[in-house]
């Protein structure tokens, strides 16, 4: 393998080791992919602000949510049916989240229960839903996510339905082997494993299963089922951010899905400060989507996000590596992240503030 020194390096390593249909799931986005681009191209305009004689000599990368410490604000984000990648799937991604530190948001359509994730974690786990029509489904995972001793949960709110993902139909993506989301009964997952050329059988298990209709005061419902913290994640605007401090969420991940939802939607980077701003303290704002380096994380903390979360890059280390590749992603992207925060002149998380950054957009690009 080359030699490693960015997360980056995982990505040409793990190509070769996945199959193509997979990697497509993996990298793809919603039909043009231009939110995808737009991701990384926000990070790109971001323009940071060194300060000199700083006296910093060491930086501390520590954060805290929820009650729990973590060694670094990079966490990893939910992605579901990770044993499509490796045999271990997501125990090898909380081992390897575990090492370094880091937060490990299990996704509801995990491809290991999330009694075994727990147990082979020793980092803060949250557990990852989507609102389904079979209620008794969100309670079951509610409950045994808050048994297995899990942080929060995170119920996804950008999926009314799912986004037209042109790899994937092409592909007639369809969840194959042995793989399954196995946290669910079978029938409920029935539809991801019926192939139908020309379509995605993910599209089409999301349309069966998902119910379109949720609304704000659903909301109420779950919080009465669990004891947990609930985080609302998809937020990407001040309006829906002012409505979610006023329906009780604990904590906002402003994200575009990685670009897989709505194509052209505003980066998630560019979404940030008018989100932050609109929550005005009350609750923590974490961010996903295009963060790829130490620096891409240095900025979405400046401008205010109490963490960050990588998608696609852990999926790299992990099917390079497995549990080791997954803890260095997130190793190199913290010691990034130090050494961008000594060279802008910032001991802590805490002396971050929006003097770190100057945006510079570029080509009329809001």
């Amino acid at each position: 393998m080359t030699q490693i020194l960015t997360a980056a390096d995982y990505r040409d390593p793990a190509r070769r080791l996945v199959e193509p249909g997979v990697w497509d799931f993996i990298e793809g986005g919603a039909e043009d992919e231009r939110t995808v681009a737009a991701n990384l191209r926000a990070f790109d305009r971001v323009r940071l602000r060194p300060r000199v004689l700083a006296g910093v000599s060491e930086v501390d990368t520590a954060v805290s949510l929820f009650g729990r410490e973590y060694t670094t604000p990079i966490g990893v984000a939910p992605v579901a049916y990770q044993r499509l990648i490796d045999a271990d799937g997501e125990v090898a991604t909380a081992k390897g989240a575990g090492a370094a530190g880091a937060l490990f948001v299990v996704a509801m359509f995990a491809s290991r229960t999330i009694e075994d994730i727990a147990a082979a974690s020793s980092s803060g786990l949250w557990l990852q839903l989507y609102w389904l029509r079979r209620r008794d489904v969100l309670q079951s995972m509610a409950e045994r996510a808050e048994a297995a001793g899990y942080d929060a949960i995170v119920l996804t709110v950008d999926v009314p339905r799912m986004g037209r993902r042109w790899r994937d139909m092409r592909n007639g993506f369809t969840i194959g082997g042995d793989v399954a989301a196995v946290n669910i009964e079978a029938g409920v997952m029935a539809a991801a494993h019926e192939r139908d050329e020309g379509s995605s059988a993910v599209a089409r298990h999301t349309a069966a299963t998902f119910d379109p209709g949720l609304a704000w005061s659903d909301l109420a419902w779950l919080r009465g089922r669990t004891r947990l913290p609930l985080v609302l994640k998809g937020i990407l605007t001040a309006e829906d951010a002012a409505l979610a401090v006023a329906h009780g969420a604990d904590a906002i991940v402003v994200s575009n899905h990685g670009g897989r939802q709505l194509d052209g939607a505003v980066a998630s980077l560019d979404a940030l400060a008018e989100v932050v701003d609109a929550v005005g303290g009350a609750i923590p704002v974490l961010l996903d989507g295009g963060v790829r380096r130490g620096a891409d994380a240095l900025a979405a903390l400046a401008l205010g996000a109490r963490m960050v979360l990588l998608g696609r890059p852990p999926l790299w280390g992990l099917a390079a590596e497995g549990a080791e590749g997954v803890a260095g992603v997130l190793r190199c992207a913290t010691d990034e992240l130090a050494h961008a925060m000594a060279l802008a002149g910032r001991a802590s998380l805490a002396d971050l503030d929006r003097t770190v950054v100057r945006n510079q957009p570029t080509g009329g690009e809001a």
